[in-house]
Order: structure tokens, then C-alpha cells, then sequence
């Protein structure tokens, strides 16, 4: 059904396709000659209810369109703290010519839904640079998840990062201390010193910069991408992924 917000905008296009340009400024008009429009304006819409629907398909081309052109002035604006954060895991092909930035939640359905498909791409392009932007926003879980990850790259490096973050990507169940341990001991990894460092200003830094930027770029869910300077809000399946990407190179 289609909104009131939606509705009046459209209408109003439809009243300057249906009555002559004097006849729109009501203001002007008698209470008669404001029936006889409007009972003009309903019959007109009547017969030609398609009016209306192309109404709302051009305002919402040009929101679309007036989104994408902000979004890639505030991606332009922001590079430096998207790219080159000095602090983000950045995995695939550290050095590929197209460059991925996915703001991601573990105990997002979407984001890892969307894991397989980026896994997917960066095994089947093998040209992309791939950088993780923690966002925990959905809960104790999430950012339990978060420090600890981030905390086993702190101390353990990157590799160790994305072995954990595969694995929570793919973890259905409660993410706890206990649960968290066990992924320690699978990887070989000191749990009480990750544990230590959770809580430490150093994984509380990673995070707050990371919403920070996340408010800048006006992210309010997950996953979200940046592909070089496109924003992508939500998930996308990896044949339109892939399409993205190939644009990418063919502007390059």
C-alpha cells in the first residue's frame, strides 16, 4: 500500500499533468471552482490511475539518485578513516585494485549470510583488498564478540583475527565467555591474555572510532559496504557483488 509520505508528493504530480497552470494555485480559487477540480482531477485519475504510480517511480528514482550522489561525497570525504583506519583487519589481496570495506555484526543473520558470498568473491576475483569494520550493534553478544576478536589481533595478528572471525561468522549459537574459550584452545591461542585485553582502552578505541565513523557515513544497520567510493546498505548476493566490482574497474 502506498504511504501518505508517498501518496501527496505523487499526487501533486498527478494535479500538474491533469489541470491547467492557473488552475493549481487554490488559494486563487472559489469553493465552487475548487469542487469542480477537484472533481476533474478524480475523474482524470480515474482513467489513468498509471499516473500516480509513475508519479512515485520518479520521486523515488531521484531520492535514489540524490542518496547515491551523497553517499559518494561522504565516502570521498572519508577515506582516510574507511581505507586507512591503521588498526581494521584488511585481508584478501592486500595489494588488488579494487578495494572492499564491510561494516559487519556477528550476530547479524544478513552479515553472515553475506560472509559466504564475499568469500566467495574475493576466492573467485583473488584482485580485491578486503577490509573489516567491526560494528557490534545488536546486543551484549555482538560486542562480546567484537572486543574479543579484536583483542586476539591485538595480540596475536591478523592471521588469528580471521581465523576467529570465520568461525563466529559461521557460530549459530550463544556467543559467551565459555563459548568464546573454546574457539581459543581450537586456534591455539592464550585466552586468559585475550580475555585481559578485552576490556582494555585499546579494544574500546577500535570500537568507539569505528561507530564514530559508522554515525559519519549515516550506517544504521548491517552489513554495510563501501566499494571503493559506492555505498551498498544491505546485503547483496555474489553475481551482484561481482557486477559491482567489474563497474568499479571499467571507471578505473
Amino acid at each position: 500500500m502506498m504511504t501518505k509520505r508517498l501518496f501527496i508528493p505523487a499526487l501533486l504530480g498527478a494535479l500538474a499533468l491533469a489541470a491547467p497552470a492557473r488552475a493549481l494555485d487554490l488559494t486563487q480559487m472559489t469553493e465552487t471552482e475548487r469542487d469542480l477540480f477537484r472533481a476533474e482531477v478524480r475523474a482524470y485519475l480515474m482513467e489513468n490511475p498509471q499516473v500516480i504510480i509513475e508519479a512515485v517511480n520518479a520521486m523515488e528514482q531521484r531520492n535514489a539518485e540524490a542518496q547515491a550522489q551523497a553517499d559518494l561525497t561522504i565516502v570521498s570525504d572519508n577515506a582516510e578513516a574507511i581505507f586507512s583506519d591503521g588498526f581494521s583487519y584488511v585481508g584478501g589481496n592486500p595489494d588488488g585494485d579494487i578495494t572492499l570495506v564491510e561494516f559487519m555484526d556477528y550476530k547479524c543473520g544478513y552479515c553472515k549470510r553475506a560472509y559466504t558470498e564475499v568469500e566467495k568473491l574475493l576466492s573467485a576475483d583473488g584482485n580485491i583488498r578486503f577490509i573489516v569494520k567491526e560494528f557490534p550493534i545488536l546486543g551484549e553478544q555482538s560486542m562480546l564478540a567484537s572486543r574479543y576478536v579484536i583483542a586476539a589481533k591485538q595480540i596475536a595478528g591478523g592471521d588469528a583475527y580471521k581465523a576467529l572471525h570465520d568461525a563466529l561468522m559461521v557460530f549459530n549459537g550463544d556467543i559467551t565467555l565459555p563459548a568464546l574459550a573454546r574457539l581459543s584452545s581450537t586456534y591455539g591461542l592464550d585466552d586468559d591474555a585475550i580475555r585481559a585485553r578485552m576490556g582494555s582502552e585499546e579494544v574500546t578505541r577500535e570500537i568507539a572510532e569505528t561507530r564514530a565513523l559508522a554515525q559519519t557515513l549515516r550506517i544504521t544497520g548491517t552489513p554495510t559496504f563501501v566499494v571503493e567510493d559506492e555505498m551498498v546498505r544491505g546485503y547483496l548476493p555474489f553475481d551482484q557483488m561481482q557486477m559491482i566490482v567489474d563497474d568499479k574497474r571499467d571507471e578505473g
